[in-house]
């Protein structure tokens, strides 16, 4: 038997020390040495151990590489394709990681179950055959017979599951879950889901058989486990939302085969997940003519444009020190904006609450919307409600000036398909816009003043 011993691992990053260290001389980060008894193995027993019979890669020349265009899979889910940048790669691994219960399990089977083309092995840690069963009926009333179930927990024993099997995609669910006999410590522990994480990365990449990895959060928000996982998967996928709400946001922080500016928005329902193909329409309501405080903004995420409804408070300070409170908006941008508003504009908020919200619970980090917040603090501190079917798409400077944004064409078309009269944009974005091409009235503003006098005279 080997000789155990013990051996001090960084959370943050993985790095290895003897002994205990306040601060990890890797990373950086304090107090995230943590002990673990470990065993060491041979690389030779190793390979023998995971069951991947292959041959030792060796150095080839750059223009003898020969490549070729695999297809995509197709997940049959245009949100989760979407975001993925246009399919599953094969051979790639994707970590999929969210809050506890917002659905990431209720995610991937339902997409599971709608591959008809597809062997799919489901490696289960968590739940018995029998709840992911129920929960199918509960998706689909479809019948999956390509959809194989193993609740297996042992990396060895799912190596010679996926061998027997020989699956188009895996899912595992969860990593944390998952331990190897090599390393004598508990599941989910930082030797184990490195190891396991980096072993599964190889035979992903050897066999090219495409691996979805479900993944735990920590209290911070962030990926539990040692953040050498983030770094060798191929796609780190974020699943988000607040559960007082309906929608579900699924961003893209990672990927090695597209671009991590990509937005997937979901409904949940009773009956599992429903993809918002035009969130325009649910994320802003209709009823708010005649209401100060709310201003609609054309945002853009990824390549996706949708408008969206930025609703405001502002009140006076009922215990002498101002509230300052965000949702889905950056609480320090907004302290910013307010500052210009009071330098620029001349509209004392010193002495006042101010209250700002992001309708249906999402997130945004579009600069663009700067104009509509500032407009809508300004339309609830004077109490008069802004022009019914009007939005704003503009970032603001802290001289007060109104910047340009990106992609204002399609900005422009969104509005005008949800039936706006007009779109308040900045100077600088009509240089290459042909205004002959919408029917949509078009105000251009340089400041924040200009913007106001258009907006309330």
């Amino acid at each position: 038997m080997a000789k155990e011993k013990t051996v001090f691992f960084c959370k943050n990053c993985g790095a290895e020390s003897p002994k205990w260290v306040g601060r990890c001389p890797s990373c950086g980060e304090w107090n995230t040495f943590v002990e673990e008894a470990v065993r060491k193995e041979t690389s030779a027993n190793k390979l023998i151990r995971s069951g991947l019979e292959t041959d030792k890669p060796k150095p080839v020349p750059l223009n003898e590489i020969v490549t070729s265009e695999d297809p995509r899979i197709d997940m049959c889910d245009d949100e989760l394709n979407r975001v993925l940048g246009g399919g599953l790669v094969p051979g790639s691994l994707v970590l999929l990681g969210g809050e506890p219960g917002i659905g990431k399990s209720t995610l991937i089977l339902q997409t599971v179950i709608g591959l008809k083309d597809k062997r799919i092995l489901y490696v289960s840690g968590e739940e018995s055959a029998r709840q992911l069963k129920l929960r199918a009926e509960r998706l689909s009333d479809k019948e999956s017979p390509n959809c194989y179930i193993v609740c297996e927990t042992l990396l060895e024993e799912i190596y010679l599951h996926i061998k027997n099997i020989q699956p188009d995609l895996v899912i595992i669910d969860s990593v944390q879950t998952i331990f190897t006999e090599t390393i004598e410590s508990s599941p989910g522990s930082i030797s184990q889901v490195r190891e396991c994480s980096a072993s599964i990365l190889k035979f992903a990449k050897q066999t090219g058989t495409p691996v979805i990895l479900i993944g735990h959060i920590n209290k911070e928000g962030s990926i539990a486990g040692p953040k050498v996982l983030e770094h060798i998967v191929d796609t780190v996928l974020q699943f988000e939302g607040d559960r007082n709400y309906l929608y579900r946001i699924l961003r893209s922080i990672k990927n090695r085969f597209g671009s991590t500016a990509e937005l997937g928005i979901y409904e949940m329902r009773q009956n599992g997940l429903r993809q918002v193909n035009n969130p325009s329409e649910l994320l802003f309501s209709q009823e708010h003519e005649g209401l100060s405080g709310v201003a609609i903004a054309s945002a853009i995420e990824g390549v996706r444009p949708f408008l969206i409804e930025t609703q405001a408070l502002v009140s006076t300070a009922a215990y002498g020190t101002p509230q300052r409170s965000a949702t889905g908006f950056d609480i320090r941008r907004m302290n910013m904006l307010l500052a210009v508003l009071e330098k620029r504009a001349g509209f004392k908020l010193a002495q006042k609450d101010v209250f700002l919200n992001i309708a249906g619970g999402i997130r945004v980090n579009d600069p663009a919307i700067d104009l509509a917040v500032i407009s809508a603090v300004l339309s609830s501190s004077m109490d008069i409600a802004l022009e019914h079917r009007v939005c704003l798409a503009g970032e603001v400077g802290l001289s007060g000036e109104i910047r340009p944004v990106n992609r204002i064409e399609q900005r422009i078309s969104e509005a005008e398909k949800l039936g706006f009269h007009r779109i308040i944009i900045p100077a600088n974005n009509l240089k290459e816009f042909d205004l002959k091409k919408v029917n949509i009235e078009i105000i251009i503003v340089k400041k924040v003043e200009e913007a106001f006098r258009k907006l309330f005279g």
